[in-house]
């Protein structure tokens, strides 16, 4: 894992193109690039909210002046590796106006009835928006592989469709972030242990809940296909280690910021007079 102090975190925690994915191999509990303790970090992120709703303004003001881009995270991990968190943590600093968040459950009749993306191209973000996906189109090679919701020939189709319409998001001015919340299965049995203990957690949890954890290899695996098939020089992966919340939210809200800072969106000039505009208002009578 990379050390305390990387430059950016996009180079620390992008999935490496091309390269057989072992899940195993990656400590769920790392913390690299990290500003320090678990203090320090929480204080850095909620430092970086500020810095994030500026630049999401600008975001959002360019596209007055026909600035066609936007941005897409998408959120991906196993049960309680904090995809929700991550929406408030991170997301709530934002201004709602310039965000789309979707979280995609079991597809309704109606979705069943289209391909696997056409519930995904309804939710993307309009130009100058921040959408957020709480799962997203890659359930579609994820629970649709490990349930046998599809033919394994369906299943391998579909990474080559998922790598066309990222591409095509990208040329279409989406800049498209792509985070895997790796949690370790002895901490996903402490968080779901959590929810039992707490009353007003118990709607968060399913008795099946405790049946899935008997299907981990077989998400591992599959998200390991996902992470080696699905990624690009557009559209990487970024492996987030997820045990430790405060660190998730910290480097979610570093690789958003960095994102944007490389997009450098402009306030538009103004397409008025502003002096006369201002004389106008102090002649008021």
């Amino acid at each position: 894992m990379p050390k305390k102090g990387v430059r950016s975190l996009r180079e620390a925690l992008r999935v490496p193109l091309g390269e057989p994915v072992d899940l195993a191999s990656y400590d769920a509990r790392a913390a690299p690039g990290a500003p320090g303790g678990k203090n320090t970090t929480v204080a850095d992120t909620a430092r970086m909210g500020g810095k994030l709703a500026r630049w999401q303004e600008r975001l959002w003001a360019a596209d007055t002046a026909g600035d066609r881009r936007r941005v897409l995270l998408v959120l991906q991990g196993m049960d309680t590796s904090g995809k929700g968190g991550t929406v408030k943590h991170v997301i709530g600093h934002l201004n709602p106006s310039g965000c789309r968040v979707r979280a995609f459950k079991a597809p309704t009749e109606e979705e069943r009835a289209h391909d696997f993306l056409w519930r995904v191209r309804r939710a993307l973000p309009e130009p100058g928006e921040i959408g957020i996906f709480d799962r997203s189109h890659y359930e579609d090679v994820l629970v649709a592989r490990v349930r046998h919701l599809a033919r394994p020939a369906e299943i391998g189709s579909r990474y080559g469709l998922i790598n066309d319409f990222e591409r095509e998001l990208a040329e279409d001015g989406t800049t498209v972030v792509k985070c895997f919340l790796h949690i370790s299965y002895e901490e996903q049995r402490r968080r779901l242990l959590r929810r039992l203990d707490r009353p007003d957690k118990h709607w968060k949890f399913q008795p099946g809940d405790i049946d899935d954890r008997a299907l981990w290899p077989a998400y591992q695996e599959a998200y390991e296909r996902a992470l080696e098939h699905c990624a690009s020089a557009r559209a990487p992966w970024y492996l987030v280690p997820a045990d430790r919340k405060s660190y998730r939210n910290w480097a979610v809200s570093r690789l958003l910021l960095e994102e944007l800072r490389a997009l450098d969106p402009h306030y538009p000039k103004a397409g008025f007079d502003v002096a006369e505009c201002r004389e106008r208002l102090l002649n008021e009578a």
